[in-house]
């Protein structure tokens, strides 16, 4: 297996719960495609096979795995995973080995994602959408940061999760159901969820 050090290294500055599921998708990677090369892109580890194919990552709470190519991928979660940004990574969330497909459904990710770039298919970029600035008032920045798991969830949300929940805080027509709001988002996000984890069905 030809690894990097530079994963080695990410891999070792992990939290301890993410370490073993970061070493079993790497070795899954490695075993389905033998000449994949590792690399570090946006702060992440990459998996490379004739250009960008997968990689992972691991935060405070959870681990993420995806597909550069998700959406052309024949799996309807991994599209549907791939065009929103609440999924969290084309997985979910992944807390432990167990939160895995099997493993045998990991590497037919991966050999599919292999085609794809044997193929040479790009993924057909769209013209962009202007999305408004995300605006976060002081004083709830200043509250989130007061509680240590809820401030860690909050750093690592997508813009999107970010704004569901500083816009339903806001939004809010008096200042105690502001506060009502604010207190729950924090609840929410000490326990690692976004706003609308209630319709998703990772948290069910």
């Amino acid at each position: 297996m030809s690894t990097n050090i530079v994963v080695d290294n990410y891999i070792k500055k992990a939290a301890p719960f993410a370490q073993p599921i970061l070493v079993h998708l790497r070795k899954l990677v490695h075993s389905a495609c033998p000449t994949v090369e590792e690399n570090i892109k946006w702060g992440m580890p990459s998996f490379e096979y004739k250009g960008l194919m997968c990689g992972f990552a691991a935060f405070k709470n959870h681990c993420t795995f995806g597909f550069w190519k998700a959406v052309l991928m024949k799996d309807p979660m991994l599209v549907a995973n791939a065009k929103t940004e609440v999924a969290m990574g084309h997985l979910g969330r992944i807390t432990s080995i167990e939160d895995l497909p099997s493993d045998k459904k990991i590497i037919g990710y991966i050999k599919e994602a292999m085609q794809l770039n044997d193929d040479g298919i790009k993924v057909t970029k769209t013209k962009p959408i202007t999305v408004k600035e995300l605006v976060i008032p002081k004083h709830i920045l200043e509250t989130i940061k007061k509680n240590k798991k809820a401030f860690a969830t909050f750093e690592v949300f997508s813009t999107s999760n970010k704004r569901d929940y500083v816009e339903w805080i806001a939004e809010a027509k008096t200042q105690a159901t502001k506060d009502s709001r604010l207190a729950q988002a924090i609840e929410w996000m000490a326990e690692g969820k976004p706003r609308n984890w209630k319709y998703m069905k990772e948290y069910r």
